[in-house]
């Protein structure tokens, strides 16, 4: 069947394979420059703002206090889930990408201007904070319009997982670039990476921007939304009725997330504070780590997106919360043997695992909720995760580390957190193959026995 977006004829068989190209570029450029601004600042909390924003503390207090800052992000990011779902279901998935795009832009950009302690004070960490909020809103909203951009326009149901997935590449293409930017940064001789360096990355991301911007400007809406539009089905307050309709679904994306993101930030962003102040290895060692692993995930997320296609949404996802699991423990084996060699393999072999949980991710949840209210609800399942695993995740593993004295310790919190996902992926719905272009009128998907009716 030909498809169709709003104010237009149905698009040819052409067109349709056009948009979903320009729809997965738009998709995975923009979900790349906004984790770029999102992860430039996780790596630049361990390296650099504990000094220079928190000067007169204890070493381990001021990284605490700074890792605050970082997880005032993530506590921001349902905020955006609600803001950015409700419009998403409203207006349109194309209308509020753009808009994430530019608050997320701008609030980076302004990071590269942020005085420090020595000039204003505390209020540099005020600022840093209230920063640090408005990106969490903006990438609150991103993820959500980005998966449905890319999977409500595939062309068939069999390989839907392989073609949500490319959003997913955003996460690893951004945290490249932004280990990148930082690490030539890092080659600034004395302290001119302490001094003006670290701001460089940025100031830089306006670019990035304005490219993303350009690109997202020359995409049609999706044709299931169009569909929406033209059966009068957009309901008023897409959110609330997402909580009334699908809680449980909102609630078990959001656990089953446990496996993916807190591990994910333990690897890549705590563990620049543990490899430099606990093992003693170089900072540099760590960027070009990160680096190698992010250009491995390049390949491994849309590979293990492709698999949920074959064997199943829900099943791939339980396999790579397990082995999450298990391979906590081997992680610490590797960096705590403090040669250079096992901590570069320990770091590059991390994020395999992640992807095995984050390629089949963005199909798994999206496709859990019934198209009208499938912005609001995958965005805000998806996003108070961020409360529960990945802004306490690196405050957790300090703290664990601080007490027990071992990186086991973190290991088992790892194990916990897969337990979980597993316990909450188990209960999820898997849609694999199957139609989302119609409203959902399952009650096991709806939580009544109602069909989907339009709004008043």
């Amino acid at each position: 069947m030909a498809a169709t977006h709003s104010g237009a004829l149905p698009l040819s068989d052409e067109d349709s394979r056009r948009q979903l190209r320009r729809a997965v570029i738009a998709s995975t450029v923009g979900t790349t420059i906004e984790w770029y601004d999102f992860f430039l600042y996780s790596i630049v909390t361990g390296l650099v703002f504990a000094k220079l924003y928190f000067p007169g503390s204890d070493p381990l207090v001021g990284t605490l206090q700074a890792f605050l800052i970082y997880a005032v992000g993530f506590i921001a990011r349902p905020f955006g889930a609600a803001i950015f779902g409700h419009y998403g279901d409203r207006i349109g998935r194309k209308a509020t990408l753009i808009v994430t795009l530019l608050l997320m832009g701008f609030a980076t950009f302004a990071v590269a201007f942020v005085p420090t302690y020595a000039t204003i004070g505390v209020w540099g960490a005020v600022a840093l904070t209230v920063l640090r909020f408005i990106q969490g809103v903006g990438v609150g909203g991103e993820w959500g319009g980005s998966v449905l951009m890319s999977m409500e326009w595939a062309r068939t149901n069999a390989h839907r997982g392989f073609v949500a997935s490319w959003p997913q590449f955003g996460v690893p293409a951004g945290l490249f670039l932004a280990n990148l930017a930082v690490l030539a940064m890092s080659q600034i001789s004395g302290s001119g990476f302490l001094t003006w360096g670290w701001r460089v990355p940025f100031f830089l991301s306006i670019i990035l921007v304005a490219i993303g911007l350009y690109i997202r400007l020359n995409i049609l809406e999706t044709p299931i939304f169009a569909r929406l539009l033209a059966e009068h089905k957009i309901e008023k307050t897409p959110m609330l009725e997402v909580w009334r309709r699908q809680p449980k679904d909102i609630l078990l994306s959001a656990f089953s997330r446990m496996a993916e993101q807190a591990p994910f930030y333990i690897f890549t962003a705590f563990v620049f504070t543990y490899g430099v102040t606990t093992l003693g290895v170089s900072r540099n060692l760590l960027l070009m780590a990160v680096l190698a692993a992010s250009v491995l995930e390049f390949f491994t997320i849309p590979f293990f997106g492709h698999v949920s296609d074959l064997i199943g949404r829900r099943r791939m996802y339980m396999i790579g919360a397990a082995v999450v699991g298990v391979f906590g423990f081997l992680y610490f084996a590797m960096v705590d043997t403090k040669d250079p060699m096992w901590i570069f393999a320990a770091i590059v072999l991390s994020l395999v695992p992640h992807s095995m949980l984050y390629g089949p991710q963005a199909a798994l949840i999206a496709e859990s909720f019934t198209g009208r209210l499938r912005y609001s609800g995958a965005s805000m399942g998806y996003q108070l995760a961020s409360v529960i695993a990945g802004g306490p995740a690196p405050l957790i593993a300090t703290a664990l580390f601080a007490y027990y004295h071992s990186g086991y310790a973190i290991a088992v919190y790892i194990l916990a957190c897969a337990a979980l996902s597993l316990i909450a992926a188990s209960m999820l719905g898997d849609y694999t193959n199957k139609d989302i272009s119609r409203e959902y009128d399952d009650a096991r998907a709806i939580g009544d026995r109602e069909t989907a009716r339009p709004a008043a």
